[in-house]
């Protein structure tokens, strides 16, 4: 019993069985086939999208960030005294 379990997890389909799914699909939806995948198509697109927008994001975070933190150093040298210049030539 567990070598026909461990076979079935491994199943992937063939030629044959793409073939024979890809018939019933059309048999079943038909007409709509264009539509669902047009839907499909433009959902892709949305998600993308959505993917490059939040990598614009991330990187105008890390940006403000890394101002913040340069202007939080340029304070903090000044409210110690520390001028910039000395800090150059050292």
């Amino acid at each position: 019993m567990t070598e026909y379990t461990q076979y079935l997890g491994f199943w992937t389909p063939g030629p044959l069985e793409l073939i024979i799914i890809l018939v019933i699909a059309v048999l079943l939806f038909g007409r709509r086939l264009p539509e669902i995948a047009r839907g499909l198509g433009k959902s892709m697109t949305e998600f993308k999208k959505g993917i490059n927008e939040v990598e614009e994001t991330k990187d105008d975070l890390v940006n403000d960030v890394k101002e913040m933190g340069n202007e939080v150093a340029k304070e903090a040298k000044s409210a110690a005294g520390i001028d910039e210049s000395e800090d150059a030539m050292s």
